[in-house]
C-alpha cells in the first residue's frame, strides 16, 4: 500500500523537508490514538539508527504520543528488528523504529509495529493516515493523564541474549575470524558484542557513526570496503549489515559476495535436513534468481513469489504457514524467531551452518548457479506508458523469445519515477537482448507521450 504518508515499509523522506517534527509530533499523535485500547496506562517504545535527524524526529515524537497520554520508552540506537522483538518483550501498545534503513543519511522515516511485533496492516495504516488530515486537539489528553517518557538502559543487553539463543546453548564460534560491517548504523554496538561473547574473532568496520556516514561506503548497498578487508586480514567470513540491520549479505573467504539468494538456500537445505520447515518450501519475491527456484525443486522443496518488498514476503509466509522467507537484497525473516528481517539473526544461521559442516563459506553458501539476470530502469514520466498497444507487444515477444526457461519481470518503481525491466535466462546474451529491446520500445513510447 502507497498513501499520501506511508510507503511499502512505513513513512520515508527527506529529514527536515517530507519528514518535519511537525509531521512526527502528528504521527505520534495519531498512532497513540489508534492503539489505546482499554483502561491499561499505554505505552510505546522508540528506537532509532544512527542519522543526525533522528534526536528531531525522536523528541517530536515523544512529544505526540505523550500528549495523547502514553508513556514512552526511550531504547536509543538499536537495529530495527530489536524494536519489534522488545515491543513484544515489553508488553508495550506500540512500537517505533525511526530509520530510513538503506538510504543516505539525508533520509529518515518512521516504522510503526503493532503490539505484536509485526508491521501495521494496511487498514490501521489507512486510519493513521486519516488522523493525520484531521485536528486532533480535542483528543489530547488532560493535564493530569499526560504520558511520561524515560530512558531504558539495559535493552542491547537484551537483544544480544534474544540473538544468542536462536543458536544451540553449546554452538561456539570460537576459531572463526569474522569481519562485520555495521554500516555505521543501529548496529554498531550490538552486533560485534553477539559475535565476540558467542567466542568470534571480530574485525568491526563501519561502527564509528558520526549522525552523517550511514551507509557511506560501507554495509550491504556498498560492500567493497567489506571484501577489501576480509581479504586483508584473512578472514572466514565477512557480514555485511544495513542501517537498521534488518537485511545482511555475506562475503566468502575468498571475497566474493553472497546475496540473499543464497542465504535462504543455505537455510532451507539445512532446516530441512534437521525437519525444521513448517512448510515444504520457502517464500520470496519475483526477483529472486530463477537458479534458486531450480534448487529447491531438485531438494523437494517449493518457493512461493510474491511483490517486491519485505512486508509481502512476510504476509504470504503468516498467511500460508512458512518459516522462511525473504529478498535478494537480504532480507531474510526467519519467523521462528523474528516478526521482521533480522540480519544479525540470519547471519548467526548462516555460521551454525558453517559451523556444522565445518567446510569454508565458499563451499557451504554457493548451493546452485545463478541464471544470467539483467535488470534496467526506464525513467517516464507516468507507468501509463506499460498500457501502450506497442509496449504490451513488445513484452509479449520478449515473452516468447525467454520461452518456458526464461523469466521476465516488468514493473514500476515504488519508490521513484522508473519501470523497472529484468530478465533471466541460461543465454546471456539474449536476456541481454530482451532487457535492451523492451527499454528502447519502452522510452520511446514514453518520449512520444512526454511531445503529445
Amino acid at each position: 500500500m502507497a498513501g499520501k504518508f506511508f510507503g511499502t515499509d512505513g513513512i520515508r523522506g527527506r529529514a527536515n523537508q517530507f519528514i518535519t517534527p511537525e509531521l512526527a509530533l502528528k504521527v505520534g499523535q495519531a498512532t497513540g490514538l489508534a492503539f489505546q485500547r482499554g483502561d491499561h496506562r499505554h505505552r510505546v517504545v522508540i528506537g532509532k539508527d544512527t542519522r543526525l535527524s533522528g534526536y528531531m524526529i525522536e523528541y517530536a515524537l515523544v512529544a505526540g504520543f505523550t500528549s495523547v497520554g502514553m508513556d514512552v520508552l526511550l531504547l536509543g540506537p538499536m537495529p530495527t528488528p530489536a524494536v519489534a522483538m522488545l515491543t513484544r518483550s515489553m508488553r508495550a501498545d506500540v512500537g517505533v523504529m525511526i530509520s530510513a534503513s538503506h538510504n543516505p543519511f539525508e533520509d529518515n522515516g518512521i516504522k510503526l509495529f503493532g503490539p505484536d511485533g509485526f508491521k501495521l496492516s494496511d487498514e490501521l495504516e489507512h486510519e493513521i493516515e486519516r488522523m493525520l488530515e484531521q485536528d486532533l486537539a480535542p483528543r489530547l489528553a488532560g493535564s493530569r493523564d499526560l504520558g511520561r517518557a524515560r530512558r531504558v538502559d539495559d535493552v542491547r543487553a537484551r537483544y544480544i541474549e534474544f540473538a544468542k539463543r536462536t543458536l544451540p546453548r553449546n554452538q561456539s564460534l570460537e576459531g572463526l575470524r569474522i569481519v562485520l560491517d555495521c554500516a555505521n548504523g543501529a548496529a554498531y554496538r550490538a552486533a560485534p558484542e553477539a559475535l565476540w561473547e558467542l567466542g568470534a574473532e571480530v574485525f568491526t568496520i563501519g561502527d564509528e557513526p558520526d549522525g552523517f556516514n550511514i551507509n557511506h561506503d560501507v554495509g550491504s548497498t556498498a560492500p567493497d570496503a567489506l571484501i577489501r578487508k576480509v581479504r586483508e586480514v584473512r578472514a572466514d567470513i565477512g557480514i555485511a549489515l544495513d542501517g537498521d540491520a534488518d537485511r545482511v549479505l555475506i562475503v566468502d573467504e575468498q571475497g566474493r559476495l553472497v546475496n540473499g539468494d543464497q542465504l535462504m538456500a543455505v537455510v532451507a537445505n539445512s532446516w530441512k535436513e534437521e525437519g525444521r520447515l513448517s512448510r515444504p518450501g520457502i517464500v520470496a519475491t519475483i526477483m529472486s534468481n530463477l537458479g534458486l527456484e531450480r534448487y529447491l525443486q531438485s531438494i523437494d522443496l517449493n518457493l512461493a513469489r510474491t511483490a517486491v518488498g519485505d512486508r509481502y514476503v512476510l504476509e504470504h509466509m503468516r498467511e500460508h504457514g512458512y518459516n522462511v522467507g525473504g529478498e535478494q537484497s537480504g532480507h531474510i525473516i526467519l519467523s521462528d524467531y523474528s516478526t521482521t528481517g533480522d540480519g544479525l539473526v540470519a547471519a548467526l544461521q548462516i555460521l551454525a551452518v558453517v559451523r556444522k559442516l565445518e567446510k569454508p563459506v565458499s563451499q557451504v553458501c554457493r548451493l546452485f548457479e545463478p541464471l544470467p539476470q539483467v535488470l534496467k530502469n526506464v525513467r517516464v514520466a507516468s507507468s501509463g506508458v506499460m498500457q501502450q498497444e506497442s509496449v504490451q507487444r513488445a513484452i509479449k515477444m520478449a515473452e516468447e523469445k525467454l520461452g518456458s526457461s526464461g523469466r521476465l519481470v516488468i514493473r514500476p518503481s515504488g519508490t521513484e519515477p522508473v519501470i523497472r525491466v529484468m530478465a533471466e535466462a541460461d543465454d546471456y546474451n539474449l536476456v541481454e537482448d530482451v532487457v535492451d529491446g523492451l527499454c528502447d520500445v519502452i522510452r520511446g513510447r514514453a518520449s512520444a507521450a512526454a511531445a503529445e
